[in-house]
């Protein structure tokens, strides 16, 4: 099923706007934070790949991407739920009007 534009756009606006939200998260700071610094301590060495440094790096950011998902998720979750609610409430709606006529 094809959303028509104008619906796409408000998906697209309200994905941007939690996104937003996500980002200013003091957890997600947190372990941005963390994951910065882990990732600085990879240069310190050549082989990079090889180097428990790069491990704890690839982890910290396997974490903060994993958390960014799991908010982006549930909020589209709730979101949809919402919208979902709001659009079989104005149905019933409807429905009962025309069954007063």
């Amino acid at each position: 099923m094809d959303f028509p534009p104008w619906m796409q756009r408000a998906i697209r606006a309200r994905l941007d706007e939690v996104s937003a939200q996500i980002e200013h998260e003091p957890e997600l700071s947190r372990v941005r934070g963390e994951t910065d610094k882990a990732f600085e301590a990879l240069f310190q060495d050549k082989d990079v790949e090889q180097t428990p440094e790069y491990a704890e790096w690839e982890n910290r950011y396997i974490v903060s991407k994993g958390i960014e998902n799991e908010r982006l998720y549930m909020q589209g979750l709730r979101d949809g739920i919402q919208l979902t609610a709001s659009l079989l409430g104005e149905s019933m709606l409807v429905e009962k009007g025309r069954e007063s006529d």
